[in-house]
């Protein structure tokens, strides 16, 4: 496993960038992020530029993981979140270089993230996958569980409907009942 540098990311031009062809790559090799194929890069750029604007309000986490000055890979932490759900965050945008999966970016982005939450006071953390072609199996191997799968969920980014599977994980210190 190689080591990446993870590090949370703030809203730059090469940043906004890099993110942004990261995304359009993600979508063009079928990963389900919210949008379809062909993503434009401005719709792309807005995206980011929207997301860490919300970072840098303090309303999520947006970290990147680096190999050398290579951006390859990418996860969110959402943590605005309703008053009554102080205790979790939401894992959200995992993405990583078509050239770089399986390498340990997507591990050491989760571990990351889950550190941050932990250190955040966060106990829950939650996400979802696409049923079809999605990330189920990697997050059963850092410990989440299955809660259940919602049919026809949304579409694939080349057309076609897929379910999601919901997932959580307990971290840190539990809540007290």
């Amino acid at each position: 496993m190689s080591h990446f540098a993870i590090k949370p990311l703030a809203d730059a031009p090469a940043i906004r960038d890099a993110l942004s062809e990261l995304l359009i790559e993600t979508v063009a090799s079928g990963g389900s992020v919210s949008f379809m194929h062909p993503l434009a890069k401005d719709d792309a750029e807005t995206f980011w530029q929207d997301s860490l604007g919300a970072a840098a309000r303090g309303e999520r986490i947006v970290l990147g993981a680096f190999d050398g000055d290579d951006l390859v890979g990418t996860v969110t932490l959402l943590l605005k979140l309703p008053p009554n759900q102080p205790h979790r965050a939401e894992i959200a945008k995992m993405m990583t270089r078509v050239a770089h999966r399986n390498r340990g970016v997507a591990t050491a982005l989760m571990r990351a993230a889950e550190a941050l939450a932990i250190a955040d006071r966060r106990t829950l953390l939650v996400l979802d996958t696409a049923e079809e072609d999605g990330a189920g199996p990697f997050y059963e191997r850092l410990g989440f569980k299955l809660t259940g799968l919602i049919p026809d969920y949304a579409l694939k980014p080349r057309g076609g409907l897929t379910g999601t599977l919901i997932y959580w994980k307990r971290i840190g210190a539990t809540v007290a009942a």
